[in-house]
């Protein structure tokens, strides 16, 4: 009888202490929660000031890399990155035409799709010295490349800033922003892409580009 009593009246004296420990825990996690979100805003806030001292094109239609040219020829400063976009005489072209030198232009065809468009040039806009960039897409594709550029660039301190080139398509659906996001985090942590995985969640290559002339009717 003696040690059911002491037994219950140890359990009833620990209860109060693991309570206790469950009150501290949450607003320590709450604070911490908070700090480290204020510190991301604030980060946010100071790459947002930096001017940015390059474009970055995502390939897949014709007309990012246009507007791009536009904009490199009223702003002579700026660099001209473009991830896969058309093939290289046609890119030139483009350039050429709207009176952009093109020794600041930067082709690179490394690219497979969206979340590639920045893991294979990251390193190479880094060791350029770049820290912050205009993002050009369509505007129904912004979004998804919004997500996966501040995960990838921002893992290197690479501000973006978007300039979206206007579409009269619909938004993507939000599956593919959370599809992958997902993936700029899982290279954060391993280095792969996850590529091989992802064929199989619908992940879709980027657009092969067919020459206007031999566009079939």
């Amino acid at each position: 009888m003696f040690l059911k009593l002491d037994s219950r009246w140890q359990k009833s004296k620990t209860k109060p202490r693991q309570s206790a420990k469950k009150r501290v825990r949450w607003p320590l996690f709450m604070a911490v929660a908070i700090a480290l979100i204020g510190l991301y805003l604030q980060h946010r806030y100071q790459a947002a000031q930096r001017p940015p001292q390059a474009l970055f094109v995502l390939g897949g239609l014709e007309t990012r890399e246009a507007f791009a040219a536009r904009l490199a020829r009223n702003h002579p400063d700026l660099e001209i990155w473009v991830s896969s976009g058309s093939p290289k005489h046609y890119v030139q072209m483009i350039f050429d035409r709207a009176g952009v030198e093109r020794d600041r232009l930067h082709l690179d065809y490394a690219a497979q799709d969206t979340v590639t468009n920045f893991t294979s040039l990251v390193d190479d806009l880094q060791a350029a010295g770049v820290d912050s960039v205009y993002l050009i897409t369509s505007d129904n594709h912004m979004r998804r490349a919004r997500i996966i550029g501040e995960i990838v660039f921002g893992s290197r301190g690479i501000a973006i800033r978007p300039l979206p080139v206007h579409t009269n398509e619909e938004p993507e659906p939000w599956s593919k922003s959370i599809r992958d996001g997902a993936r700029a985090v899982f290279w954060l942590f391993t280095g792969s892409t996850g590529e091989e995985l992802a064929q199989n969640l619908d992940v879709e290559p980027l657009r092969e580009w067919v020459e206007p002339e031999q566009t079939a009717e």
